[in-house]
């Protein structure tokens, strides 16, 4: 089977098209979290923190709905003809985005798939307030498992 592609990002710091609209990266399944996990930038023991730490990933874990997502998203991914990449996106890709892709990626590893992990925000500062103009995404991490 094939490795899987999980990419983490953060809607306010994607390009954008002609009209405004943020343009994510190109996958199989784009899930956008921002409306269906509350930010957990919110507490301010984690605030500085990102996805790739424990304590965020556990507050994440925690958020009402996170669980069942995370269960669909494992099971999606391990479909006979299954994506080849999910893209997990929330405001700034820092906390919720991040911390659900390093999640999903033990959540599919456990169950013997070889995956591919690229955080694309996860090195940003947070964003406090929406940019007045488009941004441009760089991938700068990126680990096998």
């Amino acid at each position: 089977m094939h490795p899987i592609r999980l990419t983490s990002f953060g809607y306010l710091h994607l390009p954008t098209s002609p009209d405004g609209v943020p343009v994510p990266p190109a996958a199989d399944r784009i899930e956008d979290v921002r409306d269906r996990l509350r930010d957990p930038a919110a507490a301010s023991d984690i605030l500085d923190l990102d996805g790739l730490d424990p304590r965020v990933q556990d507050v994440v874990l925690n958020t009402p709905g996170a669980r069942e997502l995370l269960a669909n998203l494992a099971d999606y991914a391990n479909l006979p003809a299954g994506p080849h990449h999910i893209a997990i996106g929330c405001a700034g890709g820092r906390h919720r985005a991040s911390g659900l892709t390093e999640l999903l990626a033990r959540a599919i590893g456990d169950r013997g798939r070889e995956v591919v992990v690229e955080h694309l925000h996860v090195h940003l500062p947070r964003v406090l307030k929406t940019p007045a103009g488009p941004h441009t995404a760089h991938a700068e991490q990126e680990t096998v498992r």
